[in-house]
């Protein structure tokens, strides 16, 4: 059970209601993620600006990679079976794709390198080596690119943190990876 009250769009502030009825009119429905930030209208936007930024930043799949192995470093529940959902739906990620960002890798080389990069960000919280740089740099991502994947892992770190704190409901439903051979 959630540790704050998460209000309906109804009893959300008023200078929230815009943005949640945004959120409502993309996904039909508005997560408790969402309403729970939404306490706070300037939390709210600050994270619709960063998310709408970034957006712009990599592609949908890498994105939604990086958020999946933050959420594992950090244990956030709610971010794993969000992100788990939107790599599933939006970014059309495989059940097994999903099940390796989760553990910081990818079936394709330049994914794997940012998102083994993206994990290694999360773990040292930025204490990251030369050769984690060179090896993210030798996959192709250019100085720009390696900025935007830390600045996604920060996103995430950021819901993270909000979703582990308030222990907001987890309402997406499960995406489970096929069971491996042993």
């Amino acid at each position: 059970m959630s540790r704050i009250k998460i209000p309906t769009r109804d009893e959300a502030p008023a200078a929230a209601k815009p943005t949640l009825d945004a959120v409502n009119a993309q996904l039909g429905r508005v997560p408790n993620f969402f309403r729970a930030i939404a306490t706070s209208p300037a939390v709210l936007a600050a994270h619709g600006a960063m998310g709408h930024a970034l957006g712009k930043a990599l592609d949908v799949k890498t994105r939604e990679r990086i958020a999946l192995a933050v959420a594992a470093v950090n244990g956030c529940e709610y971010c794993n079976a969000a992100h788990s959902y939107t790599g599933y739906n939006f970014a059309h990620l495989s059940p097994e794709e999903i099940a390796l960002a989760r553990a910081g890798k990818a079936g394709e080389p330049k994914a794997a390198a940012a998102v083994a990069f993206a994990k290694k960000v999360a773990e040292t919280r930025g204490k990251v080596d030369d050769a984690d740089i060179e090896a993210v740099r030798a996959a192709g991502f250019d100085d720009a690119r390696i900025v935007e994947i830390v600045a996604v892992v920060a996103e995430n770190f950021f819901t993270n943190l909000i979703n582990n704190v308030v222990r907001t409901d987890v309402d997406f439903p499960t995406i489970e990876a096929p069971l491996q051979a042993a």
